[in-house]
C-alpha cells in the first residue's frame, strides 16, 4: 500500500482516539492511491443480491452511505446521514493469515479499517460525529444473515439476508436516533449495470448501485428530547480500488428527489484545469426500477453562492440543467453551514430544490 496512504490513515486512527489533537487529510488524498495488489474495477461484471449488500475486502475502499430527508411532527424539517467506510490497510496478497479469514475476522490481525459518519442537520443546527476502528465480528464490520452492518452502537441491522426492511440505530455524543426503513422499489445500477465512470477513458471506476425509494419512520433524540419523524431516504452503496484519478480534486454530488415516484443522481468530479477537465454523470431514476443514463453534454452543473465555514469555502447553491430531460433547477441548502468538522472534511446536508420541478435531497461537496 502506498506510504503516504498508510501514514495518513494511521495518523486519522490516532486523531479519533485523542480528542485534543486535530489532524485532517483531503478526499483526494485518501481515495486515490497505489492500487497494486488490489481488485480492479471492471466493466461487464454482475451485481449480485444480497451478496454485493456485504464487504468486497479485496478492493481498497467501500462504502454504505444513507441519507434522509424528514420531518417532525411539528413539520420541522430535518436532514440525517449515516455513512460507514471500509478502508483497506494493505492488499490482499500482504494480509496476514489471509487463508484464516474467518480467524482473522475474531481477532484484531484483519487488515480493514472501519471509520463511520453520522450527522444531523436542521435549519439552526448542524451535528456531526465520527467513529473509528479495526475491522471486528464483535465491533465493526458486516455480516450477512440477517444482514448488519455495524460500527460499535451505529447499526444497520435487516430483518433477513434482504437489506429491506432494516432498523437504522445511531447513539452519539449530541444526538441519536433510530429509524424503520423499508423499500420495495428494485435497486438502480449507477453507470453501465453498475459499472461508474469515474473519467472519461474509465481507467477510475466503481462499482455502484442505489435505492432512491426508501420510507422512513421512527425518532430523534437532540438535546434529551425525543421527536418522531417520518419521510424519505437515499442509500448509496460504492466499492473501488480507486475512486479518484491524481488530476482529480473532488466532487459535487447531488441526490434529488424530483417527484414522489422520480429521482435524480448527478455529480461531478472536479479536474485539474492544467491537465484534466471536470467529469460528468447523471441518472434518472424512477419507483418502478427504469431508469436513463444522462449523456455528459447534456449535464450543466452551475455554482451560484458561496460560504465559508469553518472547514473550507464551499459552493452551497447551484443551477442544475439537463435539457435532455427538461429540468431546470436550482438548490438551497436546508443550513449553508453544514460542512463536517471531522478527519476528513467536507460539505454535507439536505437541499431545498426550485424550478422546472419541486423536491428535495442531499448534496455532498469534497475537495474543496
Amino acid at each position: 500500500m502506498n506510504k503516504a496512504i498508510v501514514a495518513i490513515l494511521l495518523a486519522l486512527w490516532v486523531t479519533a482516539c485523542s480528542p485534543a489533537q486535530q489532524t485532517t487529510t483531503g478526499m483526494g488524498e485518501l481515495l486515490d492511491g497505489d492500487t497494486q495488489g488490489y481488485s480492479p474495477v471492471e466493466p461487464d461484471v454482475i451485481l449480485r443480491f444480497p451478496d454485493d449488500h456485504m464487504a468486497h475486502d479485496d478492493f481498497r475502499q467501500e462504502w454504505w452511505y444513507l441519507t434522509a430527508n424528514l420531518e417532525t411532527e411539528s413539520k420541522q424539517k430535518i436532514g440525517l446521514q449515516w455513512t460507514q467506510f471500509r478502508i483497506a490497510l494493505a492488499p490482499p496478497s500482504e494480509q496476514n493469515n489471509k487463508q484464516d479469514t474467518a480467524i482473522n475476522s475474531l481477532s484484531w490481525q484483519t487488515q480493514q479499517l472501519y471509520m463511520s459518519h453520522t450527522a444531523l442537520t436542521s435549519t439552526s443546527n448542524h451535528l456531526a460525529e465520527e467513529k473509528w476502528s479495526r475491522g471486528h465480528q464483535n465491533i465493526a464490520g458486516t455480516q450477512a444473515q440477517p444482514i448488519s452492518i455495524r460500527q460499535d452502537n451505529w447499526q444497520w441491522l435487516s430483518q433477513s439476508k434482504q437489506l429491506f426492511p432494516a432498523t437504522l440505530s445511531v447513539s452519539g455524543q449530541d444526538f441519536s436516533y433510530q429509524l424503520q426503513l423499508d423499500s420495495t422499489a428494485p435497486f438502480q445500477l449507477q453507470g453501465d449495470n453498475g459499472y461508474s465512470k469515474k473519467n472519461a477513458s474509465g481507467s477510475v471506476a466503481s462499482y455502484y448501485y442505489s435505492q432512491p425509494f426508501i420510507n422512513v419512520s421512527g425518532s430523534v433524540i437532540i438535546d434529551g428530547k425525543q421527536q418522531k419523524v417520518r419521510g424519505q431516504a437515499w442509500l448509496d452503496r460504492e466499492w473501488s480500488s480507486q475512486f479518484l484519478s491524481k488530476t482529480q480534486q473532488g466532487w459535487d454530488w447531488f441526490a434529488i428527489r424530483l417527484d414522489n415516484d422520480t429521482a435524480l443522481m448527478v455529480f461531478q468530479l472536479r479536474g485539474d484545469s492544467k491537465k484534466q477537465s471536470s467529469f460528468y454523470s447523471a441518472r434518472v431514476m424512477y419507483r418502478d426500477g427504469r431508469g436513463r443514463n444522462i449523456a455528459s453534454e447534456q449535464i450543466g452543473m452551475t455554482a451560484t453562492a458561496w460560504q465559508q465555514t469553518q472547514s473550507g469555502r464551499y459552493p452551497i447553491k447551484w443551477r442544475i440543467q439537463i435539457p435532455s430531460e427538461n429540468i431546470d433547477i436550482s438548490t438551497t441548502a436546508l443550513n449553508n453551514d453544514s460542512s463536517m468538522p471531522l478527519s476528513i472534511p467536507y460539505w454535507e446536508g439536505p437541499i431545498i430544490i426550485e424550478g422546472s420541478h419541486n423536491g428535495e435531497g442531499y448534496m455532498e461537496l469534497t475537495g474543496y
